[in-house]
């Protein structure tokens, strides 16, 4: 099986049921942090497989990033000995996690009950569309529907969007994994104390309400309403990164402090410190989009590198605008080390982004696993179960 690992879950075995986005990240995370994965996959392979830009056939952009640290295993799942061979890894699993519909868990024969009776100690982590008992239980879930139906496109129109639009990353996919990763960890620890598994369920359309209207809930937390929903700081259209004389600048100037500051050490801004608009924190959220207007205005006034020096001299909190490629050489991120160069067997040299978190007593590993080819490791890992070569050919066949 794979090679020993280390990291605060090494000696946690994972078996992997997802594909596309949500789940693969949420077993990449856990991966990175020491669990031993192994990734099930149907003979055409996960999705994301297949989506470009790749060398090779099999091995996209989005997969390699979303499974490295992981084995890949091909089996059949509706034929009976490939629904075997899975719950005789769930058997020697710690946490059994999955992104298909739990009612066509069921009708494999992998829902919890059938998988409990074989590992009564396990984890069973369900990444579905919709909490199991509401009317959506039963609904495909995809990222762009998740973010339709917990206002994502709203927002964007009263931000000033000409129509409604999604964000432009998998924002329900991912904000649901990282539920998905403390849900795995919570529930391991748990077991730690109870030694009793269970099952964890984690629907996106809750974790991205959630995330919403932690924002944007405002006037309607209250009985009776005090106002409208959403958070007037997030959605005036004059919160963009601000316009120089010769470019752009993300600026933010929040607090008290911050104002002080910029009204010292900004000539033109003086004025606003007898501005009843300006001078508190409720008076500036109250009349945000003439507070942002103005420092608009204002920041036209100089260049992008002079507004740098002054912000950073009066410490007030400010950054570049970086495309995905300016990312690759942010000086941050090369001194850090958090993007790496590292090489992969079929795909040959490639970037790999780093883990976010850093554990005091286990360093990254330097080489870690690269994402599998397809099927890669199914006879490793079948063999481990004890099958014979010859069991292993006809499943493989059947596959």
């Amino acid at each position: 099986m794979a090679t020993a690992s280390s990291g605060p879950l090494a000696g946690v075995k994972i078996l992997d049921l997802t594909s596309v986005v949500l789940g693969p990240f949420a077993t990449h995370i856990l991966a990175s942090m020491g669990a031993e994965v192994i990734k099930v996959e149907t003979k055409d392979g996960d999705t994301m497989r297949h989506v470009g830009p790749m060398k090779n056939a099999g091995m996209g952009h989005i997969f390699l990033h979303a499974n490295s640290g992981k084995q890949s295993v091909v089996l059949d799942l509706k034929n009976a000995d490939g629904l075997e061979a899975a719950l005789a890894l769930a058997a020697q699993s710690d946490v059994l996690i999955s992104n298909v519909r739990p009612a066509a868990m069921t009708r494999l024969g992998l829902d919890f009950e059938s998988v409990k009776a074989r590992s009564p100690r396990i984890i069973y982590v369900s990444c579905c569309g919709f909490d199991q008992d509401g009317p959506y239980a039963a609904k495909p879930a995809y990222d762009d529907l998740i973010q339709g139906a917990a206002g994502v496109p709203w927002l964007m129109k009263q931000y000033g969007t000409p129509e409604p639009c999604y964000a432009p990353v998998t924002l329900a996919d991912r904000v649901t994994g990282l539920h998905a990763v403390y849900a795995v960890t919570a529930a391991l620890y748990e077991r730690e104390k109870t030694g009793v598994g269970q099952a964890v369920v984690v629907p996106m359309f809750e974790a991205l309400t959630q995330f919403v209207l932690g924002d944007h809930l405002a006037g309607f937390s209250f009985y009776p309403p005090l106002g409208d929903a959403g958070y007037a700081r997030l959605l005036t259209p004059h919160r963009k990164p601000y316009q120089t004389a010769d470019g752009y600048l993300c600026v933010l100037i929040y607090n008290d402090k911050h104002w002080q500051s910029f009204f010292d050490s900004v000539g033109e801004a003086r004025a606003l410190k007898t501005d009843a608009r300006f001078i508190t924190h409720t008076a500036r959220a109250d009349n945000i989009d003439a507070v942002y207007a103005e420092v608009g205005r204002l920041m036209q006034t100089r260049t992008t590198a002079q507004w740098q020096a002054l912000l950073e001299a009066a410490d007030i909190p400010n950054m570049p605008i970086n495309s995905p490629e300016d990312l690759l050489r942010d000086p941050h991120h090369v001194a850090t080390g958090f993007i790496q160069e590292v090489d992969h067997p079929t795909e040959g040299r490639m970037r790999r982004v780093g883990s976010p978190v850093k554990w005091g007593n286990h360093p990254m590993p330097a080489n870690p696993i690269p994402a599998p080819l397809l099927g890669q490791h199914t006879r490793e890992v079948l063999s481990s179960l004890g099958y014979s070569d010859a069991v292993i050919d006809k499943m493989m066949q059947a596959a």
